[in-house]
């Protein structure tokens, strides 16, 4: 079972044999997810992918405690939502929906899988987020929602920028 708690990780940094297996456990996992993301790319149809994406961004939401409080800050209410999204990103609403965005500019994609790997212009990788942000708002309110990417880093764009539809 995966859990939140590191505890046991303070006591490896004193260990050189632990880093070691730290650092090559790392490495292992960074080359096998890229090769599990470039196999996506290239055996699965879109639809395929973004489903895939989406079942992690998903749980993501279910994995982390900031996520899941941020839905139960905004039960039952889409001001409370946003005001409580507010404490880590711009969210705003407009006529065409709810905009969540990671600052005007970002300096980084704030997702810690792979952050080296080089993005592209249709990056599969961002519909975690896009579905993380979608569980959030549908724990929250209640009922289905939309989620667009308007722009990601990781697909070139200055920030990430999603818009919630059907609030």
């Amino acid at each position: 079972m995966i859990t939140n708690d590191h505890a046991h990780v303070g006591k490896a940094y004193n260990d050189p044999e632990s880093v070691r297996q730290m650092e090559w456990r790392y490495s292992f996992l960074e080359g096998w997810l890229t090769d599990l993301l470039n196999t996506m790319q290239a055996e699965l149809d879109e639809p395929t992918r973004i489903r895939l994406m989406a079942g992690c961004g998903r749980g993501c939401f279910l994995r982390h405690a900031f996520k899941l409080e941020l839905a139960a800050r905004g039960k039952g209410s889409l001001e409370a939502l946003l005001a409580a999204l507010q404490d880590n990103f711009e969210a705003w609403q407009a006529e065409d929906g709810v905009h969540i965005r990671y600052g005007e500019t970002s300096a980084r994609c704030y997702c810690p899988v792979l952050p080296e790997r080089a993005g592209t212009p249709d990056e599969i990788h961002c519909h975690c987020t896009r579905a993380t942000h979608q569980a959030i708002f549908e724990a929250a309110l209640g009922h289905p929602v939309r989620v667009e990417i308007i722009e990601s880093l990781r697909r070139n764009g200055k920030t990430c920028h999603f818009l919630v539809e059907g609030v």
